[in-house]
C-alpha cells in the first residue's frame, strides 16, 4: 500500500513555521470588531451601516486604484483595505455625510499606505490619518454629534448623512454632547454603566467599552497583538487620571471614566497595536504605550479638544523608528561597543 507522505521531508530555512499570515491577522481583527460594530448598528441604526460601508468602499477603491495592475486581486485579498475602512468608520460621528466618509477611506489608504509603498511600509496608521484629514478639512461636520436611537427605528437615517458633496449638510433635529465634552466643558460625569454598555453619543466605535475589551481579549488569545502596548496605555491613563482626581475630584475625571470614555479603548487595542506603525521590541512597546497614554491625558486635560487619542497615536507613530533604533537588544555573543 502506497503512503501519501514520505518518511523524510526536506525544507529550506526557516524550519520553524507559524500558521499566522497577514490575511488571517486582518480577519481576526475584523472578527474582534464584530461585536462593537453590531452595537453601533443597534444604537445608530442604518446610518451606522451606511457610514461604515462608505468608508470601506473608499478604502477598497483606493487599494484597487493604486495597486499594481497584476497585483490588484492579491492586494485586495489580504483584507487590509476593508479593515482600514471599518476602523475609520468606527471613529466617525453617526451624522457625517456619506461622501465625506468615502473620501476619508480613500485618503486613508492613498496617503496613509499607498504613497509609502504599500502594506508594511507606512509610517502612520492609515485609518487615523484618514480621520485626521477629515477633522482638518471638515471640522464642523466631524464635531457634530447626534444622540443614539434614530426616531423611527433602524431604517431611519440622520439628515446629515444625505448631504450632497461639497454642499452644506442639513442640520439634524437633535444634537448631543459626548461624555468627554460634557466632562471638560460642563463638568458633568456620565455614569460608568452607560459608558460600558454604550448608551452615550459619540463616534460609532465608542458604543460599548465592554465589547471592545472582549475583542481585545480575543486578539490577545490569538496572539495578534503585543499586549504591552494596550496595557501600558491604559495603565498610564489610569495612573495619570488618578493623580489628577486626587488633586481636584470635581474638575478631573475618575480613572475608570478616563478609560471607558471617548475612543481610548478603540485606539489602544485596535490602532496603537498596528504591527507596522508600532515598535517591534518589548522595551519599545512599553515606551510607545506610555508615551501615547501621557499624550492622551495632556490633550484631554490641558488641550483645547476633549479627545486626544488620534493625535497621541499619530505622534507616537512618528517616533516609532527612533524608538526601534534605541531599543534594539544586544546581539548574542557580542560585547558592548567601546566609546
Amino acid at each position: 500500500m502506497k503512503r501519501k507522505d514520505p518518511d523524510l521531508l526536506l525544507f529550506h530555512a526557516p524550519l520553524l513555521r507559524q500558521g499566522m499570515t497577514t490575511p488571517k491577522a486582518m480577519r481576526d481583527v475584523l472578527y474582534a470588531l464584530a461585536p462593537a460594530t453590531l452595537a453601533s448598528l443597534w444604537f445608530f441604526g442604518l446610518s451606522a451601516a451606511l457610514i461604515l460601508g462608505a468608508c470601506i468602499a473608499g478604502a477598497v477603491a483606493a487599494e484597487w486604484l493604486f495597486a499594481q495592475r497584476e497585483a490588484r486581486g492579491e492586494s485586495l485579498r489580504d483584507a487590509s483595505g476593508i479593515l482600514t475602512g471599518l476602523l475609520l468608520g468606527l471613529t466617525l460621528p453617526p451624522g457625517l455625510p456619506l461622501w465625506m466618509a468615502f473620501l476619508g477611506g480613500f485618503v486613508g489608504i492613498s496617503l496613509g499606505k499607498a504613497i509609502w509603498g504599500g502594506l508594511g511600509h507606512n509610517l502612520f496608521n492609515p485609518a487615523l490619518l484618514g480621520r485626521a484629514f477629515l477633522l482638518a478639512t471638515f471640522p464642523i461636520a466631524m464635531t457634530t454629534w447626534v444622540p443614539i436611537n434614530v426616531d423611527g427605528g433602524f431604517l431611519d437615517v440622520y439628515p446629515g448623512n444625505l448631504a450632497l458633496p461639497f454642499m452644506q449638510a442639513g442640520a439634524d433635529g437633535v444634537t448631543a454632547a459626548t461624555p468627554l465634552g460634557m466632562m471638560k466643558f460642563e463638568h458633568t460625569v456620565t455614569p460608568l454603566a452607560d459608558l460600558a454598555f454604550g448608551k452615550v453619543s459619540g463616534s460609532l466605535g465608542e458604543t460599548s467599552g465592554l465589547l471592545l475589551l472582549l475583542g481585545g481579549i480575543f486578539l490577545w488569545l490569538r496572539r495578534d497583538l503585543d499586549w504591552r502596548i494596550p496595557v501600558s496605555i491604559l495603565l498610564t491613563v489610569l495612573v495619570f487620571s488618578a493623580a489628577l482626581s486626587m488633586v481636584d475630584a470635581a474638575r478631573f475625571p475618575t480613572p475608570l471614566f478616563s478609560v471607558f470614555s471617548g475612543g481610548l479603548l478603540l485606539g489602544a487595542i485596535y490602532m496603537a497595536t498596528d504591527p507596522v506603525t508600532s515598535p517591534i521590541t518589548p522595551k519599545g512597546a512599553w515606551i510607545f504605550g506610555t508615551g501615547t497614554g501621557v499624550l492622551v491625558m495632556l490633550i484631554r486635560v490641558f488641550g483645547g479638544l476633549p479627545e486626544g487619542v488620534m493625535y497621541a497615536i499619530l505622534l507616537m507613530n512618528a517616533a516609532t523608528p527612533l524608538i526601534d533604533r534605541y531599543t534594539q537588544p544586544r546581539v548574542f555573543g557580542r560585547g558592548a561597543e567601546s566609546k
